[in-house]
């Protein structure tokens, strides 16, 4: 049994902790249809809507501090937030549910104090007054206090277990912590109000800026210039940075402050490096650090574009699912794509650390639909160009191309740019040959005949290869007698036969084993009898029309599980696992392989890139 008001009330709600909000919803709709006094809905009103402001607060936060591709240069810790902590932080919106019902206790023992003015300079200048002497000297106190060993061990190490500071951290504490920091927070307000100074304004701007001070200063990234300080010295003893706060997290015997370093300084607990650190990460001549892998992925859809960590964090790292809540939403991701579409370059989307190194993912903003317009191919290639270009002058390793990045029809499988820049110190590499690995690996040794969509593309014909060596009959369905023969001669003379060109869905009736490399209608998997298994290898996955069949997602492998900093799902994968391309990618960088991987799959290494991932830690899905 954990330590008293250790947990919160609601804690077995789980997400549905919302439903709490109905009273004051409830309430304000009694109120209006009845016809009850203005002020007695107003309150209830103003609460669901401050409470909605301050979780607004914090969402922009959120994406201001997830933007690395704007604050790679100027975060403070280099470390990524990783699943744990991000599921320890998942319900940091617990103290504004708290907030509420505590705001609304003054209203119900005395319902006249509802009736504040819009604006009172006097009461403004008391609450900013009543802050500065009562709730910062007794907000440091108490931090002291929570720092003692009995109340560090029993409640404030919950706060200190996120690795890295972020805007939510400031809310992922205990019931009685955010029970203490109402009193912090409420003190400036109600002693305002019962002196006759309240103000609807006052109300606001108090608890939104108490909000933001909290956020920005649990930041991991430096926003407050340093040159501030330098032209109004005494600034730095009356306002908190990101940098301050961050250290005190470090050093958990130092900046205890609530907003206000002078209470350090007054109580000898300010760390004398706070100033230097923050000079240090304010400076605009900071860089980050150089990523060593670089995966160049795209957009999918409009829908999967707000499964980014600078728009919902929460979201992204599950995989993704088509969420209803976010459909009001959707013109405007719309706008953005197209704004992306005419504006941006590629960005820098989410980082992870494995063995020291440091890999990142890149995003080219074009979106599937984009690569299927004919005028749009020249620009595509211009912006995986650029991001090759720039990969190799920073020192990148190696660059993986993305599905569609690497469309043949594209640029050959990323020969095109190997060709035009033959000196690249870069590795450019579409990973497909672990993809096929993958795929290989998923058949079962006893299977004697399968059937092969996209059997000429890159995969396909590294598939029909490598199975016809393994003495499988392959049914490749393709209209192109030119291109299938051309496979066909590159089998050994022995294998040749084991190719068998098809061009209906038809001939595959009787046989068992699909593999899917083109997109599949129903009408088409209605040819497969009852049991028949699915694999594939088709972006974005076929539809899994048929319940008497079995269906494989895309190849995908398992990270090693000594990867860091890993917060993010991509796509429709699960936690930790990525596509076999990305692996792929990342194969070839941890084993220093010289070479460019362009163009057509080499299928003699097929089974050593698949031994060389097992290797490395990579586990098959």
């Amino acid at each position: 049994m954990g330590a008293p008001f250790f947990s919160w009330p609601w804690q077995n709600l789980g997400s549905y902790k919302y439903i709490l909000f109905g009273p004051f919803l409830g309430e304000f709709m009694y109120s209006r249809m009845y016809g009850k006094r203005q002020s007695e809905y107003d309150w209830c009103l103003h609460i669901l809507i401050l409470s909605s402001l301050r979780g607004i607060v914090h969402q922009i936060w959120n994406s201001c501090d997830n933007m690395f591709f704007i604050n790679r240069n100027h975060r403070i810790s280099q470390n990524g937030i990783d699943f744990d902590q991000i599921d320890n932080e998942w319900h940091w919106d617990n103290f504004i549910i708290l907030q509420a019902f505590v705001a609304s206790i003054p209203f119900l023992i005395h319902p006249s104090i509802a009736n504040f003015p819009i604006w009172e300079t006097t009461g403004i200048v008391l609450c900013l007054l009543f802050h500065i002497g009562i709730s910062e000297p007794l907000y440091y106190w108490l931090h002291r206090l929570l720092h003692s060993s009995y109340f560090f061990q029993q409640y404030h190490w919950l706060h200190h277990s996120s690795k890295v500071n972020h805007p939510f951290t400031g809310g992922n504490a205990t019931f009685l912590e955010h029970l203490l920091l109402c009193v912090i927070i409420g003190v400036p307000i109600v002693a305002t109000t019962l002196i006759g100074y309240g103000s609807i304004i006052m109300f606001y701007g108090y608890i939104l800026a108490f909000d933001f001070l909290r956020c920005m200063g649990h930041s991991n990234v430096e926003v407050v210039p340093h040159h501030i300080f330098e032209t109004l010295p005494t600034l730095k003893y009356l306002i908190y940075t990101p940098t301050y706060h961050f250290i005190h997290h470090t050093d958990m015997k130092t900046n205890f402050c609530l907003f206000m370093p002078l209470f350090d300084v007054l109580g000898n607990t300010m760390n004398e490096a706070s100033w230097d650190l923050h000079k240090e990460n304010s400076s605009s001549g900071k860089k980050a650090k150089a990523p060593e892998f670089v995966f160049l992925a795209h957009g999918i859809d409009i829908m999967s574009s707000m499964h980014a960590p600078f728009v919902f964090r929460s979201l992204s790292s599950l995989p993704f699912a088509t969420k209803l809540i976010l459909m009001p939403i959707w013109p405007f991701a719309f706008l953005v794509t197209l704004i992306m579409w005419a504006k941006s370059k590629t960005f820098l989307h989410t980082f992870c650390n494995l063995r020291g190194k440091l890999l990142q993912c890149w995003v080219v903003p074009r979106f599937g639909f984009m690569y299927f317009l004919p005028f749009a191919k020249d620009g595509i290639n211009k912006q995986i160009e650029e991001a090759i270009l720039k990969a190799d002058k920073i020192g990148v390793k190696v660059l993986s191309l993305a599905a569609l990045n690497k469309n043949e029809a594209l640029n050959g499988g990323g020969k095109l740019f190997v060709t035009k820049f033959p000196d690249l110190k870069v590795r450019v590499v579409h990973g497909n040959t672990l993809t096929a690995a993958v795929i290989l690996k998923e058949i079962p040794l006893d299977v004697k005949e399968v059937f092969l969509t996209g059997a000429t593309s890159k995969l396909g014909r590294a598939i029909a290869l490598y199975l016809a060596r393994r003495g499988v009959r392959v049914l490749m369905l393709t209209q192109s007698t030119e291109r299938f023969t051309s496979i066909q001669k590159e089998a050994p003379l022995q294998d040749q036969s084991l190719l068998v060109q098809v061009t209906k869905y038809q001939a595959a009736k009787h046989c068992k084993t699909w593999i899917l490399g083109k997109w599949t209608l129903p009408r088409e998997q209605s040819w497969a009898p009852p049991g028949t298994h699915f694999h594939q290898f088709v972006v974005p996955p076929v539809i899994e029309f048929r319940r008497d069949c079995t269906y494989s997602k895309l190849a995908a492998m398992k990270l090693p599980d000594d990867v860091q900093g890993l917060g993010t799902c991509e796509y429709t994968m699960e936690r930790g696992v990525v596509h076999a391309c990305h692996a792929g990618g990342i194969v070839h960088f941890l084993e220093g392989w010289s070479h460019h991987e362009v163009g057509a799959i080499d299928v003699d290494r097929l089974d050593l890139v698949w031994e060389a991932a097992l290797r490395h830690g990579f586990k098959p899905v």
